[in-house]
């Protein structure tokens, strides 16, 4: 169990960070100025979930063995003799890992797909929807120009574009593609898991298909606000977009508890990656029983001091061996069943 010190210490990084985003959100729209009282609901409830997060994850990291990685994570990337291969590793890693997620290609494309659809998706409208309705982003006509629209990037004039132009028309609709592409991928999805019968012998209801229902309730009321405002004149509009608040704001609140989190938990496995590779360029462990290679020196030997931080125990009698982490999966695997060959042996002859 967490100690209360850890506990303490996530509250106040959670803390800093939600009073660093008001303070952002405050500066951003110049003092509230061009911020949208209309979706104050919208910010309380990321700053809500931006305490959430960042308390989650503050435990996350205080684990030893996440700790562990983190700590040497970042060591490794900041080796002086490798900092320029750590950063090119770094990168490609990334492309490869997150952008591309070539590792679940790999898999299955139908699963690739959907996760490709939604990840793109829901980047695509978190990167549209969180600065407007932090007020970072506005628009507005520009004057005695009715025809064009002047851009504001936290207050300072950007672009200028004619609203009934193509740039307008995709900006605009930006929030609607990407709404489609997570639809795409949550059907994807769903098809996965009511077909495959390995996956619906795990699944559950909490982690597998509630954050599937969430992002379609999100990009379907959106997408019906949309059709409200452009062919139904306004029809329901305000029902709409009660609806679309409410399962935004949910999703919001639900993030720091359930499966939406490994969204924050994934960048640190690049840490994960080059610690693997530095375990590999390094000295090898050899098993004190066979003298096979098979792991990491410094693996083996982070391994041993994160089970003693966790209150394990497998110190080894034997001589020459000293623990059991210095026993390679093989001879693990043997050694039960050569203990009891030589019990069965060695036993009294009654008992046999």
């Amino acid at each position: 169990m967490p100690g209360e010190h850890a506990k303490w210490k996530a509250a106040a990084w959670g803390t800093v960070a939600t009073v660093l985003l008001a303070v952002l959100i405050v500066a951003g729209s110049r003092n509230l100025a061009y911020f949208d009282a209309a979706l104050v609901g919208y910010t309380f409830a990321v700053l809500f979930a931006t305490f959430g997060v960042v308390y989650r994850y503050s435990m996350w990291l205080q684990r030893p063995p996440t700790a562990l990685y983190w700590r040497k994570g970042w060591k490794l990337f900041l080796h002086p003799r490798r900092p320029g291969r750590n950063f090119v590793e770094l990168a490609h890693r990334a492309i490869n890992g997150f952008a591309l997620n070539t590792f679940i290609w790999k898999r299955n494309w139908g699963r690739a797909a959907a996760h490709m659809l939604i990840m793109w998706g829901c980047i695509l409208a978190a990167a549209v929807t969180f600065p407007l309705v932090f007020g970072w982003v506005h628009f507005a006509s520009v004057p005695g120009r009715l025809d064009l629209y002047q851009a504001y990037v936290f207050g300072f004039p950007a672009q200028t574009f004619p609203v009934e132009s193509i740039t307008g028309f995709i900006i605009f609709h930006m929030l609607v593609w990407a709404s489609f592409l997570v639809i795409a991928g949550v059907m994807l999805a769903m098809r996965r898991r009511m077909r495959d019968h390995g996956a619906a012998a795990v699944q559950q209801f909490g982690e597998d298909f509630l954050p599937l229902i969430l992002l379609f309730a999100i990009s379907v009321t959106g997408l019906m606000l949309t059709a409200s405002y452009t062919w139904m004149e306004g029809y329901a509009f305000d029902f709409l977009a009660i609806l679309h608040a409410v399962t935004v704001i949910f999703t919001l609140l639900w993030m720091p508890f359930g499966k939406f989190f490994h969204i924050f938990m994934r960048p640190a496995q690049l840490g994960v990656g080059l610690y693997k590779d530095a375990g590999r360029r390094g000295e090898q462990a050899r098993c004190r029983r066979c003298g096979e290679e098979y792991a990491s020196r410094m693996h083996v030997e982070d391994l041993i001091d994160v089970e003693r931080r966790l209150g394990y125990r497998y110190e080894a009698d034997v001589a020459g061996v000293e623990h059991y982490q210095w026993i390679c999966p093989r001879c693990r695997r043997c050694m039960p069943a050569l203990v009891q060959a030589r019990i069965w042996n060695d036993g009294p002859a009654g008992a046999r």
